[in-house]
């Protein structure tokens, strides 16, 4: 993909207005170069084909990933008067990978600012009174509801019990499946096969965020799974890919010993992908570890 060699194709977007002087236009320039310098041009796939002489990412490549012309982008990271609408600027942040913070803090310096619309937030992730009284009916059986980018939206104590994790009390930015396979120790413990596990989220997440190109949010999540693990790193490079199916998984736990659930899927919000993820007994053994994972008080009012 080649940058636009005619910049003024922008001034055809009727929300395009000047960018106002605000002062700051030389820091907005050190803003756009430290988050260009600072991105690898290997994880995002581009060539290494010639010399670079500064680290990151060339201008022309960044006005290509935003689609916009490159002598538009270099007026703008030199801070210099020009027309440009919102929309054109959140490109830009997206190209750089900026998240949500840093796309706010952009906008700031460009003196503009940010439609609700360009926000890049989801869809209200909290879930009704219903939901949550069907997933805690479903306890002894652990069950969830995750969004697309497997954070944990609400769940059951079954499903705290079977991980070993206590999510009330983890801050809401922990609470995600993959982040916390890569990282807490009793989730980790509780998986037989955890190795295979960590691969299967990594194709599930390459293969879901084909539709999120450039969104600050999935390059935020996408980040910290990258700091967090290197076995995360490594299966990234893989390009592996995955589709969400019904599957068994293997868990292990001193009390019980192994057992198998069956995951089994329900699309809940179709407009963000949320599911809900039930960890259905594979037979009567499962079943039997369940009740066993049960707090006492709980299997003394069963019947």
């Amino acid at each position: 993909m080649n940058a636009r060699q005619e910049p003024e194709l922008l001034l055809e977007d009727d929300d395009a207005e000047l960018v106002p002087s605000t002062g700051r236009e030389q820091e907005l320039g050190a803003f756009l170069r430290a988050r260009r310098e600072n991105l690898d041009p290997a994880r995002l796939g581009l060539s290494r084909i010639g010399r670079r002489r500064t680290p990151g990412l060339r201008r022309e490549e960044v006005a290509a990933m935003a689609d916009i012309g490159i002598t538009w982008y270099t007026k703008l990271e030199q801070g210099r008067p020009i027309r440009v609408s919102p929309k054109v600027l959140n490109a830009v942040a997206a190209a750089l990978q900026c998240t949500p913070s840093e796309t706010d803090h952009l906008f700031t310096l460009a003196g503009m600012q940010r439609p609700a619309a360009l926000t890049g937030t989801s869809v209200c992730e909290t879930v009704s009174a219903t939901t949550q009284r069907i997933l805690d009916q479903l306890d002894p059986i652990p069950a969830l509801v995750q969004n697309a980018r497997f954070d944990i939206v609400a769940y059951n104590n079954a499903y705290c019990r079977l991980l070993g994790v206590d999510l009330p009390n983890l801050p809401a930015e922990d609470r995600n499946c993959i982040y916390l396979a890569l990282t807490h120790p009793a989730w980790r413990a509780i998986v037989v096969d955890w190795h295979g596990m960590v691969a299967h989220m990594v194709a599930l997440y390459r293969a879901a965020m084909a539709e999120h190109v450039h969104d600050p949010l999935w390059e935020a999540q996408l980040e910290r799974y990258m700091a967090a693990s290197a076995l995360f790193r490594d299966v990234w490079q893989r390009y592996q890919v995955r589709g969400i199916q019904n599957h068994v998984k293997q868990f292990t736990h001193p009390e019980t010993g192994a057992f198998n659930l069956t995951q089994t899927n329900w699309w809940t919000a179709p407009r963000n992908g949320a599911r809900l993820l039930v960890y259905v007994p594979a037979d009567e053994a499962a079943e039997a570890a369940l009740r066993k994972l049960q707090p006492p008080v709980a299997q003394g009012t069963a019947r």
